[in-house]
C-alpha cells in the first residue's frame, strides 16, 4: 500500500502522536483489498458498526476489525439475495391481474402505488375494513398466512423485510425481550447521590418556564427562501463575528483586511470556512476562506496551514478569526487562528435564586423550611418513539410509566413523534387502535398522533397532575407543515394532548427555573463529527467534546454550512434508504442563534453514542434516540439540585452564576 494511504489511515483510526500496530493495518488493507474501499468509506464502515454495536469507536483491534469484515461480508450477501429475489419476481410481473379490483374505480390499477402515505380509509374504519379487505394493502402478518408465493404479488409484502435485511436491521430485537432495561449506561457527577422518590405527587409544579427565543418569529412562509436574502445573512454573521473580536481582542480597525487580496502586510481576515470543491470530505488541499461582501467582495482564498503545524480544526461553515498574510495572491498563509469570544454565563439576580429554592418545596405545607429542597427529577428523550416493525410506541409507553413511578418533575420529549422516515409511516401499512371510532375520510397524521402518542401522555398527568411535559417537533414530523428549520410548533388542536403538555419550537431556549435550557432537534453532532478537518496535534482529542465546543463557539445550534450530504446520514426505514436531511431555510438562520448567554444545558440528540459532558461550562447531553431502528434505545434523567448561594455572592448583593454544570448528576439510562 501507497505511503499516503498508510497515512490516511493512521489519520482516520489513529490517535494523535500513536500509529496504528501494523496487525491492524494489515487487517485495514485487507478489507479495503477485498471490498474495494477506500480508506474514507472504510472509516464511515467502521462508525457505523460501532453504533450498532453500541461499543467504543477508539478501542480498534484486530479481533474487532475480523467482526467488521463479517458484517460487512453479510450485508453484501444478504443485499444480494434481495436483489435476486427482485429480479426474479419481477419477470412474472406480467400476470393477468386478479379479481380483487371488482368493484372499484381503479379498473386498471393505476392508482396503486400513487397513494400518499396516510393510512388507507378501509383500514381505519373497522367494519370498512371487513367489507373492503381485499383492496387493503396487506400487512406483513396477514402476507405471511394469507399469500401463497405462487403469487404475481407475493414481492409486495416482502419489501419491508427485505429492505431492512438488506440495511442490516432485519435482527429486529422485541421491545419486552430488550437486554438490560433500566441499566445505567453513563454518569456524570457520580458524587451526587439521587434521593428516594417522593410518595405521593407535589401539590404545585416545582417548574417555572420562561421563553428566551420568540417563538412568533418560528412561523415564517416556508419554501420561499430567496438567494439574496440567505446571502445576506451568511454575510451579516461575518460581520458580526468581525465586530465580536475586533472588541474582544482590541484589534485596531486598521489591522483587519481581506484574505483574498494580495498584500505584504499582516492582516487579520474573518471568514467563513469552505470547501473549493462540491465534492468529498473537507480537507487541507480543499480548505477555503470565504469572505463577506463588505469585507472581501464575497471572494474565496486558499489557505495554507502548514505553520500551525497540526494545531487547527475546522468545519464547512465555521466563522473563524486568521492572522496571516497573502504575499503571493494564490493562497492566505495562516500564522494563527484566533480566539473566538464566548456568550456569556447564565446568571441570576440573588432575589431569583431564592425565588426558585423556595419553588422546589413543592408547596408551602410540602416540608419544613429549614430542610433542604429535594432536586428536580427531569427526564429527556428523543424520537423516535418506536422501531421499524411496529407502531406500538412501546418504549413511550414504558418511559411515561418510568415517569409517573418516580414523579417527575418534567419530561421533555424531543421529535420526530410520526416519524416520516418510519417505514410503516412511508408506506401507510398500519392500523388504528381498537378504540379509534373515527369518520375514514377525517382521518389525519394528527389522527394517529391523537390514538397513538397522546393516551401515554394523558395517563401520565392523570397520575403525576403537575408535570411538565414538553415537545420539540422534528422536521421528520408528518404531523408538522412546518418543513423547514428552524422550524414553528405543530399546532396542539386535534392531537388529544393534556394540558400539561406544552408544543414549543426547534431550536428554543428558555428557563426551568434558574437553568438556561437550549434545545434543538437536529443531528447537528453527527454532522459535525463527519465533516471536520482535523490536524495531528489537535488540542481536544474527543471528538463528542470537540462537537459540542463548536456550537459553543459558533453561538449556534446548527453552525454547519452547507449541511451533510444526505447519503452520509444514518439510513432511515424508507425504500430508498434516504433519511429527510437538516431542511435548512437560509434565511432565517439567525432564528437558530443562541440568546444572549450560553445556556447551562444544551440537549442535541443524536445518531451517535449517547453522552453527557461538560464543554465550557456548558453541560452538554446527548440522550440518544429512545427507539433505535432494531429495538430500544436510551433516554436521560437529571437530578438538578438546588443552587446554593455563599456568603460573599450573598454580601455583594449582585448577579449569581447557576453553575448547574456542578450540582446535576445525569444518568443515561436504558429504556
Amino acid at each position: 500500500m501507497a505511503d499516503t494511504d498508510l497515512q490516511e489511515l493512521n489519520e482516520k483510526f489513529g490517535t494523535p502522536g500513536k500509529n496504528l500496530q501494523p496487525d491492524v493495518v494489515s487487517e485495514l488493507q485487507s478489507i479495503m483489498r477485498i471490498h474495494s474501499l477506500s480508506a474514507q468509506d472504510l472509516f464511515y464502515k467502521w462508525e457505523s458498526y460501532c453504533i450498532k454495536m453500541d461499543m467504543d469507536g477508539k478501542n480498534l483491534s484486530v479481533e474487532h476489525l475480523r467482526s467488521l469484515k463479517q458484517d460487512i461480508q453479510g450485508a453484501l450477501e444478504r443485499s444480494n439475495r434481495t436483489q435476486h429475489v427482485h429480479i426474479k419476481t419481477e419477470k412474472r410481473s406480467g400476470a393477468t391481474p386478479r379479481s380483487s379490483l371488482k368493484n372499484t374505480g381503479d379498473v386498471y390499477g393505476m392508482l396503486e402505488g400513487m397513494v400518499p402515505s396516510t393510512p388507507a380509509a378501509g383500514k381505519l374504519n373497522k367494519s370498512a375494513s371487513k367489507r373492503r379487505h381485499q383492496l387493503e394493502t396487506p400487512s406483513m402478518a396477514r402476507v405471511k398466512s394469507n399469500v401463497p408465493s405462487s403469487s404475481p404479488d407475493y414481492k409486495s409484502p416482502l419489501r419491508i423485510e427485505n429492505q431492512l435485511d438488506a440495511m442490516n436491521a432485519g435482527s429486529i430485537t422485541s421491545f419486552n425481550d430488550r437486554p438490560n432495561p433500566g441499566e445505567v449506561v453513563e454518569v456524570l457527577n457520580d458524587h451526587l447521590k439521587p434521593p428516594e422518590p417522593p410518595i405521593v405527587p407535589y401539590a404545585e409544579s416545582r417548574i417555572k418556564l420562561t421563553a428566551a427565543s420568540d417563538q412568533k418569529k418560528l412561523g415564517y412562509k416556508t419554501l420561499a427562501m430567496k438567494s439574496s436574502e440567505a446571502s445576506e445573512i451568511l454575510d451579516d454573521r461575518i460581520d458580526e463575528f468581525l465586530g465580536l473580536v475586533r472588541d474582544y481582542a482590541n484589534i485596531d480597525e486598521g489591522e483587519f483586511g481581506s484574505a483574498a487580496s494580495q498584500s505584504t502586510t499582516e492582516i487579520v481576515a474573518v471568514g467563513r470556512i469552505a470547501s473549493d470543491s462540491s465534492e468529498g470530505k473537507l480537507n487541507a488541499a480543499s480548505l477555503v476562506l470565504e469572505t463577506s461582501r463588505r469585507t472581501g467582495g464575497g471572494r474565496r482564498i486558499s489557505l495554507n496551514l502548514q505553520k500551525l503545524n497540526g494545531r487547527y480544526q475546522f468545519f464547512p461553515g465555521q466563522i473563524v478569526a486568521l492572522r496571516g498574510i497573502n504575499s503571493s495572491g494564490n493562497e492566505f498563509v495562516v500564522q494563527q487562528v484566533l480566539e473566538l469570544p464566548l456568550l456569556p454565563s447564565a446568571a441570576s439576580s440573588l432575589e431569583a435564586i431564592e425565588a426558585h429554592r423556595e419553588r422546589l418545596r413543592g408547596g408551602p405545607d410540602a416540608m419544613d423550611s429549614d430542610d433542604e429542597p429535594a432536586p428536580l427529577n427531569i427526564m429527556f428523550a428523543s424520537g423516535p418513539y418506536s422501531a421499524d416493525d411496529n407502531l406500538d410506541f412501546e418504549p413511550l409507553h414504558a418511559l411515561c410509566s418510568q415517569a409517573a413511578d418516580t414523579y417527575a418533575d418534567a419530561l421533555v420529549l424531543i421529535g420526530p413523534f410520526v416519524d416520516v422516515d418510519h417505514p410503516l409511516i412511508a408506506m401507510g401499512d398500519f392500523d388504528l387502535p381498537e378504540e379509534a371510532t373515527v369518520d375514514p375520510d377525517t382521518v389525519t397524521m394528527s389522527t394517529v398522533f391523537k390514538y397513538m402518542i397522546s393516551p401515554a401522555l394523558n395517563r401520565l398527568v392523570a397520575s403525576n397532575p403537575n408535570i411538565t411535559i414538553l415537545l420539540i417537533p422534528s422536521v421528520r414530523d408528518v404531523i408538522d407543515r412546518h418543513v423547514s428549520w428552524p422550524q414553528e410548533p405543530f399546532p396542539k388542536k386535534e392531537l388529544g394532548l393534556p394540558k400539561a403538555a406544552r408544543i414549543i419550537g426547534n431550536p428554543m431556549t428558555l428557563s426551568m427555573n434558574e437553568m438556561v435550557l437550549g434545545i434543538s432537534s437536529q443531528d447537528i453532532l453527527w454532522d459535525l463529527r463527519h465533516e471536520e478537518l482535523v490536524g495531528g496535534r489537535v488540542l481536544d482529542p474527543h471528538p463528542l467534546s470537540r462537537a459540542s465546543r463548536y456550537l459553543v463557539e459558533q453561538r449556534h445550534y446548527f453552525p454547519i454550512f452547507p449541511p451533510l450530504d444526505r447519503q452520509k446520514l444514518p439510513k432511515a426505514g424508507t425504500a430508498d434508504g434516504l433519511p429527510t436531511g437538516a431542511m435548512l431555510d437560509t434565511s432565517y438562520l439567525k432564528l437558530g442563534e443562541m440568546v444572549n448567554v450560553r445556556p447551562d444545558v444544551m440537549i442535541m440528540p443524536s445518531a451517535l453514542p449517547p453522552f453527557a459532558k461538560v464543554v465550557e461550562s456548558v453541560l452538554v447531553i446527548n440522550p440518544g434516540y429512545l427507539s433505535k431502528r432494531r429495538g430500544a434505545g436510551t433516554y436521560a434523567r437529571m437530578m438538578l439540585f438546588p443552587p446554593k448561594v455563599i456568603d460573599q455572592e450573598s454580601s455583594s448583593g449582585g448577579m449569581v452564576g447557576h453553575k448547574v454544570f456542578e450540582r446535576a448528576r445525569i444518568e443515561i439510562t436504558r429504556i
